[in-house]
């Protein structure tokens, strides 16, 4: 019962007052409002109701037959319970009240009161406790530095948790900037837990990752024949979000053609899928993300001015990993009793020396790179502590080896590698450089794009970025 009264939006209230007939003005009174009111007359029926079920509201008379209501007040206390408590004193008694606010009640009423009085007076009870309640759980969530998904608890991190507590009731779209590794999908990811539509879908697409001439069947879907290749009606990111989020990662990669369907998209809600002239709409809450300047974007004319006021309505920017205190700490012991619990290994901590080199490296593939790196120790070694030794290129200091082995018992630790001639070396253009590097490495996974990121400490879509423009950068090259 109390449950489908929950579905209802009703609240249970234990109203505590001996004198029946004003019991039953208070009843009255109340009747327009969305509570269910259980009625106690004396001290005991009240203990054995608040016994019996949940209450989220007590409006509790002082003068009870059988006991002081504040004996009430300090036990519901005691309990620890998140009721609204509003006390009812006789005209006069107003060190009674005082004495009522100081145990923990809301709020006071003076008889006699009018039913305005009372519902106002209830209401504000209401929301302050559940304010208190949010309040709570944010300081919990900071005191232990996780918070969905996050973690860490440094100044910059709290204040892009509150900015994800306050949006996430709203429908307003979000654009999340920050470097690459910072966790703009986890933060995505929380704003959509957080929200009224957690139990609707959350359907990410990487615009970077996917060449532009597919990008709008993922967003819209096609209909069977749409184009070469188009076997089947196909539903897009657009549809599967129906009632969720959609995120949108690394927006400004994506074409100045599509940009004019995604706005007007946004505007209307409405779309047609590639290859079909049926207007389809859906409800959807917009979250987007680059790891560039959009307004540089804009400025470039590479995205639209008019698609950026559309989307930059709730900026959040995510610190890189180097600005956020200690949090390196948390963050590399999180991964290690993770990762050691995923490969089996003993790893239990940190020794001193690689803690220091952990939280003195600037970390610029940020929590991304930080998570390879633990990675790389764990599967790469063994122990009940991470020794400095273990901590592979770059974050070992520049005098240490380029590659390090696991010492044994009767094994030296591995000596420096010899410093290549600099003077052997041809210097060419970086992006060749790049090209290169990022070819082999694809070739060494065997053609998978996504272990070849990995290996580079990069995300998929950088990959590609950096390959289109080495590509172009090649093809003006020609003469």
């Amino acid at each position: 019962m109390a449950e489908a009264q929950a579905e209802m939006g009703m609240q249970r209230l234990l109203l505590v007052e001996d004198d029946p007939p004003l019991a039953r003005v208070y009843q009255e009174y109340l009747k327009p409002e969305p509570f269910e009111v259980v009625h106690a007359d004396t001290g005991k029926k009240a203990f054995k109701a608040l016994a019996d079920g949940r209450f989220d509201a007590l409006v509790l008379d002082v003068q009870l037959p059988d006991m002081s209501g504040l004996d009430i007040l300090k036990q519901v206390m005691a309990d620890g319970s998140d009721m609204a408590v509003v006390v009812i004193t006789a005209h006069g008694s107003i060190n009674m009240a005082v004495e009522a606010m100081r145990e923990g009640a809301s709020d006071f009423l003076m008889k006699p009161f009018t039913a305005e009085r009372l519902i106002f007076t209830l209401r504000n009870a209401l929301e302050r406790q559940e304010l208190k309640g949010i309040v709570q759980t944010l300081q919990q969530d900071f005191a232990t530095g996780e918070y969905c998904g996050f973690i860490g608890k440094s100044s910059p991190m709290q204040a892009v948790y509150r900015i994800i507590d306050n949006v996430s009731s709203s429908k307003a779209t979000v654009f999340i900037t920050g470097e690459s590794g910072t966790g703009k999908e986890v933060c995505a990811e929380a704003i959509h837990e957080k929200s009224s539509r957690s139990g609707r879908p959350f359907i990410a697409l990487n615009c970077g990752a996917i060449p532009q001439e597919l990008m709008e069947s993922e967003i819209f879907g096609h209909v069977k024949g749409a184009f070469t290749g188009a076997h089947a009606n196909r539903d897009g990111a657009a549809t599967l979000a129906d009632g969720g989020t959609l995120f949108l990662d690394e927006i400004c990669e994506m074409d100045l053609s599509l940009q004019v369907k995604l706005l007007r998209f946004i505007q209307t809600g409405g779309f047609q899928k590639v290859g079909s002239s049926k207007q389809e709409n859906v409800d959807v809450r917009f979250v987007c993300a680059t790891n560039k300047d959009p307004w540089k974007e804009v400025e470039k004319g590479r995205f639209r001015e008019d698609l950026y006021y559309r989307l930059h309505v709730i900026p959040i920017h995510l610190p890189p990993l180097k600005d956020r205190d200690d949090d390196v700490r948390d963050i590399a012991n999180h991964f290690l009793r993770l990762f050691a619990g995923e490969e089996g290994k003993a790893f239990d901590g940190f020794s001193a020396g690689a803690m220091d080199r952990i939280a003195t490296y600037g970390w610029p593939g940020n929590v991304r790179q930080l998570q390879n790196v633990i990675r790389n120790v764990v599967v790469l070694n063994d122990g009940n502590e991470v020794e400095d030794w273990m901590i592979p290129p770059p974050v070992d200091s520049a005098d240490r080896p380029a590659l390090q082995a696991v010492p044994t018992a009767d094994a030296a630790p591995a000596q420096p590698a010899v410093k290549p001639n600099t003077d052997a070396i041809a210097v060419r253009p970086l992006w060749q450089v790049e090209q290169e590097l990022i070819n082999e490495a694809i070739r060494v996974c065997d053609g998978n794009v996504s272990r070849a990121a990995a290996m580079l400490e990069l995300s998929p879509s950088t990959v590609y970025r950096r390959l289109r423009e080495a590509e172009e950068k090649a093809g003006a090259a020609k003469p």
